[in-house]
């Protein structure tokens, strides 16, 4: 019997439960940076300097976190259904959780990239980069993170996964940052669609759409164990 396909969208609000520092709430990183001065290509040449020290400060804070309660829920539902994940974050909980089928649209933090060929991506060994760090070619490593203003080059693949759900999961994001938000229009009509978090998400225009107003960390397991029971 093939397994019913589930997807899920996730976003800031399911890691900044297990301590990462977000962008856009309060306390968040951008009040405490310039995103200009730090995530944009702009940034990386006018002071290479400060966007690595930023990136090594994330990455160095995710080597002390842990995957929460939300993100092992989601591994939980591959006990019935095939799940596949589209992570605006750039961190690797969903992976260290144990889900097998992860897709980042925005990078990932672990990995450093070739500054002339993006093709060029490597595992970066602990938590630090270093200005004079290359790639087989000879040019500077960069963080493999999709800054503000380039394309986001999984999109169209992220697309592609969302038209086959037969249920769709979004959770810990405002729908707001594009274009990821508008991944929900590439479910197919009768499709339910589930909103995990606590905040105001823009969804007016989303139909068959049931709202959790909770944390991705209490909301999650409801919802898993909900579904699991319907499966049978």
């Amino acid at each position: 019997m093939t397994k019913k396909k589930i997807v899920v969208l996730t976003g800031a609000g399911i890691s900044a439960e297990s301590g990462i520092s977000t962008f856009r709430d309060s306390g968040g990183l951008w009040e405490k940076y310039d995103i200009s001065e730090v995530a944009t290509p702009g940034a990386w040449e006018r002071n290479m300097d400060l966007v690595i020290d930023f990136y090594n400060s994330r990455r160095k804070q995710l080597h002390e976190v842990k995957p929460n309660a939300g993100h092992y829920a989601l591994v939980k539902l591959e006990e019935k259904y095939d799940v596949d994940i589209i992570t605006q974050n750039v961190d690797d909980l969903h992976e260290r959780a144990g889900s097998s089928k992860v897709l980042h649209l925005h990078g990932e933090l672990k990995k450093v990239r070739s500054s002339v060929d993006e093709n060029l991506v490597y595992e970066l060994k602990g938590w630090e980069m270093k200005k004079g760090d290359t790639c087989e070619r000879g040019s500077q490593l960069r963080p493999h993170i999709v800054w503000f203003g380039e394309p986001v080059p999984m999109i169209p693949r992220a697309a592609e996964i969302t038209s086959t759900a037969d249920i769709y999961i979004i959770i810990g994001t405002s729908l707001n940052v594009y274009p990821a938000a508008g991944l929900v229009n590439y479910v197919k009509p009768g499709v339910p669609i589930y909103i995990i978090d606590p905040g105001e998400v823009y969804a007016t225009h989303i139909p068959n759409v049931k709202f959790i107003k909770e944390k991705a960390g209490h909301g999650t397991p409801k919802l898993v164990e909900e579904l699991l029971s319907k499966a049978g």
